[in-house]
């Protein structure tokens, strides 16, 4: 009889290792993309331009420009604030419970940055169920899966947001690790070029990195593939060759303007699972501009 009773459970779906128990991935193949369509109940982000978008997108994916996410063009790292956030979010339909997947064109690997700070952002701003579609549009459509030209429409939600700093250090708190008053490993995500201080974003006044940082480069977790993130089970591997020893609690990632840097910041806290990992968002051209101490090329 139990066996009996099992065997239901399990046709069901009600056993432990049915679809409603299975873990949230937090970065998809297009198969899981395409399964949880068919499943029903998630929201997909499409955050290119509107010219791409309309020229084919995941059907029923909302078109939410990557440009909306960030600040102004002097300092387009710069978070959203909590009004700016609230009226992104909710122009999108979306409510705390949403599960949500970015979808991006997947160009390069620094195309995926911008996909990991979209990530980042509705992280902080209190989702739990958020992915990434790994290599966005291009391994979609290389996996044969279709693409529409039918816009999508949200309803409004009618609720408001608050950035968590939970994943976030401002130039304050830049400050306090320079000073000594916090300790942290400051990890930029730039190519060497920038952190010797022999190339400057165009929107920073001067070049150079965050004294005592250490260099990963954005691009470590794509071995063997311009697209799709491919190290995700060796992300410790590679940070721990690159220097970072776990000494300290808390890990600070930063690029030109937190875009790169988010790459990293997902790696290491959505991947890794490394608990105190905090995106800078302005990163280098905010802290450049502001007059901030740097080495390498001041």
């Amino acid at each position: 009889m139990l066996r009996l009773l099992l065997s239901l459970m399990v046709a069901l779906g009600l056993g432990a290792g049915s679809a409603a128990a299975a873990a949230w991935n937090k970065l998809v193949a297009p198969a899981e993309l395409s399964g949880l369509i068919a499943a029903g109940d998630v929201t997909i982000l499409d955050i290119r331009s509107p010219k791409d978008y309309a020229a084919g997108h995941v059907a029923g994916a909302l078109n939410a420009p990557y440009g909306s996410w960030r600040g102004p063009k002097e300092n387009p790292g710069a978070r959203l604030d909590d009004a700016r956030l609230t009226e992104r979010l909710t122009s999108l339909g979306i409510e705390p419970g949403a599960r949500v997947v970015v979808t991006y064109q997947g160009r390069s690997t620094t195309d995926f940055g911008a996909a990991a700070r979209v990530y980042w952002t509705l992280k902080s701003a209190g989702l739990t169920e958020i992915a990434i579609l790994n290599g966005g549009l291009t391994s979609w459509t290389a996996a044969g899966q279709g693409l529409s030209t039918e816009a999508a429409a949200a309803e409004r939600s009618a609720v408001s947001f608050a950035l968590s700093d939970e994943w976030l250090i401002t130039r304050e708190g830049v400050q306090d690790v320079l000073a000594g008053a916090r300790q942290s490993t400051m990890i930029d995500a730039r190519p060497l070029a920038f952190w010797e201080g022999d190339k400057k974003h165009p929107a920073a006044q001067r070049a150079g990195t965050l004294e005592g940082s250490l260099n990963i480069t954005h691009d470590s977790w794509f071995p063997g593939s311009d697209t799709e993130l491919t190290a995700a089970d060796r992300v410790m591997e590679i940070a721990k060759a690159a220097g970072y020893t776990q000494d300290d609690k808390e890990m600070v990632s930063f690029c030109n303007t937190g875009h790169w840097a988010a790459t990293n910041w997902f790696a290491m806290s959505e991947l890794a699972g490394v608990e105190g990992v905090k995106l800078y968002p302005e990163s280098m051209v905010g802290w450049a501009n502001s007059g901030g101490a740097m080495i390498n090329g001041q």
